[in-house]
C-alpha cells in the first residue's frame, strides 16, 4: 500500500507565524532539537510526541500533516512550534532595537523560536553532545531510538522513556557509540526511575530550584542543565554557554577575558528576563554567518 495514505490533510500555519525559510530551518535543525531530518530543501519529517509529522515551506507559506495512525491536534502543534501571541509579547521586551548585534539576528532569523518539547527526551539528548556536534548527537540519539523505543514510522522511533533506559546495561549503551556518555544516560536512568514524579518537579520549579536538580546528575554540568531546561523546560532565564556564545560575547560585546560565569551574569542583565531567547538568536546568527 502506498504509504502518503496514512497521511492526514495538509494544514497551514496561522497567519502572522513570522518565520521565514531560514528560521524554521534553523528552528528544527539548528541545535536545540534532534527530531527532524530534511526530506529536501525546505521540507521535514519529524515528530512530536509519538506523532510523526511533515512540515514544509511553500510559497511562504508552511504546511504540516501528520500520519491518520496516530494524530496530532493542531493546538498541540501551535503549542510546538510556539504559535501564539506569548512569543511576540516574549520576544518585544529583549533589547533588539538597542542593540545592533541582537537587531540584526532578530531581523535575519525572523521568527526563529524555541520549541516547547519534553525536558525528559531533551536531557537525554544533551547528555550526549559532550564534544559532539548536532549530526553526531542525532546519529547517536537516533541509535538508542531504533534499538530501544518503538516505531512509529518506517525509520522514525519513539524516545524510550527513562523507565526503558533503566533497563539497558552501561555496556550495551556503548555498543550504541555512546562512549564515556553511556554511563551519564545509565546512572541519570537509574536516579530518575527511583524519584517518581522528580521531572514533573524539575518542571514546575523556579529556575534555580530546577538547576540545582539536574546539576545532581551524573555528567550534567552547566552548559547542559542550561540547555535541557532552556530547550525542554522553556526556562527563557537559561543561558547556555558554548563556543559559539562564548565567541559571541567575547567579540560582538567585548568581553574577551571574561570568566563564563561573568559572561552569563552579564547576558542576563543585558538580555533581561528572556535572556535564552536572546542566546538562540545569537547562537544562530554566529553558527549561520549572519554576524561577521
Amino acid at each position: 500500500m502506498n504509504r502518503n495514505g496514512f497521511w492526514g490533510p495538509w494544514h497551514t500555519f496561522k497567519d502572522g507565524h513570522g518565520f521565514s525559510k531560514l528560521s524554521l530551518k534553523e528552528t528544527l535543525q539548528g541545535g536545540q532539537c534532534f527530531d527532524w531530518e530534511s526530506l529536501s530543501d525546505l521540507y521535514w519529517r519529524g515528530k512530536i510526541g509519538d506523532s510523526v509529522i511533515e512540515c514544509k515551506w511553500e510559497e511562504s507559506e508552511i504546511f504540516w500533516r501528520c500520519e491518520r495512525i496516530n494524530p496530532v491536534k493542531t493546538k498541540c502543534v501551535e503549542n510546538y512550534f510556539w504559535l501564539d501571541q506569548d512569543y511576540q509579547q516574549k520576544l518585544d521586551q529583549l533589547p533588539w532595537r538597542s542593540d545592533p548585534v541582537l537587531g540584526k539576528c532578530v531581523k535575519q532569523l525572523s521568527g526563529l523560536r524555541i520549541l516547547r518539547q519534553p525536558l525528559g527526551q531533551t536531557l537525554f539528548y544533551f547528555l550526549l553532545s559532550s564534544a559532539k556536534s548536532i549530526p553526531q548527537i542525532q546519529a547517536i540519539g537516533t541509535a538508542v531510538c531504533e534499538r530501544y523505543g518503538k516505531e512509529l514510522f518506517p525509520g522514525i522511533f519513539s524516545f524510550p522513556g527513562w523507565a526503558k533506559l533503566a533497563e539497558v546495561s552501561e555496556e550495551d549503551l556503548r555498543s550504541l557509540k555512546l562512549g564515556y556518555r553511556a554511563k551519564y544516560v545509565a546512572q541519570t536512568a537509574q536516579i530518575i526511575v527511583s524519584q517518581p514524579n522528580w521531572l514533573q518537579a524539575v518542571q514546575s520549579s523556579c529556575y534555580e530550584d530546577a538547576k540545582v536538580e539536574l546539576l545532581r546528575l551524573p555528567g550534567v554540568g552547566e552548559k547542559v542543565a542550561d540547555c535541557a531546561l532552556l530547550f525542554g523546560g522553556m526556562f527563557l532565564e537559561a543561558f547556555p554557554m558554548d563556543t559559539w556564545i562564548e565567541k559571541s560575547l567575547e567579540k560582538r560585546y567585548f568581553l574577551n577575558g571574561w570568566k563564563s560565569p561573568h559572561k552569563i551574569h552579564f547576558a542576563k542583565i543585558h538580555f533581561g528576563e528572556f535572556a535564552g531567547l536572546a542566546q538562540q538568536f545569537l547562537f544562530s546568527g554566529e553558527r549561520l554567518g549572519i554576524l561577521k
